[in-house]
Order: structure tokens, then sequence, then C-alpha cells
């Protein structure tokens, strides 16, 4: 599916994905055209997803982070129907991964600090439905966030 040049383009957006066209062109020995032309074949073809702002959402206060195991009551056909979209207009959740096995559904949620963390888990996450358990993990560190692929 992708050749040499892509995985080369690939690799190279990784490691700096604020480089210009024409530097990342130049880098590669490709004129920006053809740069471009290859960047759309990406796109187009569902691998290269696009681009995004990453926020520190310590910077902005937020000094909490807590990841929720939750499972959910099985014997209700629309228990994750109902639960993934209420959960989604949580702001502080971000993060929502659903799992086959005893735990459901996993929410990462920040807060900026305890009090604040208490009165989302009361107002907001607790009102949720159809959870039958909750497990709670306080994140001390984050050892290693990477997403750059092995290409």
């Amino acid at each position: 599916m992708l050749d040499d040049l892509d995985r080369r383009i690939l690799r190279h957006l990784q490691a700096d994905p604020e480089q210009s066209l024409p530097d990342l062109g130049d880098r590669l020995g490709l004129t920006a055209s053809r740069l471009s032309r290859r960047l759309e074949k990406l796109r187009e073809n569902g691998i290269l997803l696009g681009q995004r702002a990453v926020i520190d959402w310590r910077a902005l206060g937020y000094e909490v982070e807590v990841s929720l195991r939750i499972t959910l009551d099985k014997t209700n056909s629309r228990a994750f129907d109902e639960f993934i979209p209420a959960a989604r207009e949580i702001p502080e959740v971000l993060e929502i991964q659903t799992f086959l096995g005893q735990v459901d559904v996993r929410l990462s949620v920040i807060a900026r600090d305890m009090p604040h963390y208490q009165q989302i888990y009361r107002a907001a996450i607790l009102t949720l439905p159809h959870i039958t358990d909750i497990e709670a993990l306080m994140h001390v560190a984050r050892i290693k966030s990477d997403e750059a692929l092995p290409i």
C-alpha cells in the first residue's frame, strides 16, 4: 500500500509536523507540487488524517487526570448506544475507549483539582446511563505518550 517515498514522507511529518511544505520537499528531494500530490493521495486513502493542535491542559490549570474503568449493564441492549453519546457531552472527558471483556469503557477525565473532580464525578459521571461499576485510577505520571508509528 505504501511505497518507500510515502514512508519517508510520513516519517518526516511525524518527526516535525510543523515544517513547511517547501522545507519538507527539500529534505525529501521533491518539488512542492509533487509533495502536495503525494500528501493529497495519503489523505484520500485515509492514511494521513490531518494535523491537530496539541494543547497542554496542565498549562491551562488542569492538575488532575483520572482514568475511569466502567462496566455497563450488559442486560440492556441499548447500554452502549445511550452511554457513549452522554459521555461525549462531558467537556472534561478527553478520551473514550471501548473494550471487550469485563471492563466495557474507559474514560479519561481531567479536572482543575480534587474538588473539581468530585463535582464532575458526582454531577456528570454518576448520572451517565447504564453504569453497573466504576473503578477510578488516579494518574501519577505519564511515562510515554507517543503516536509516532515505526514506518
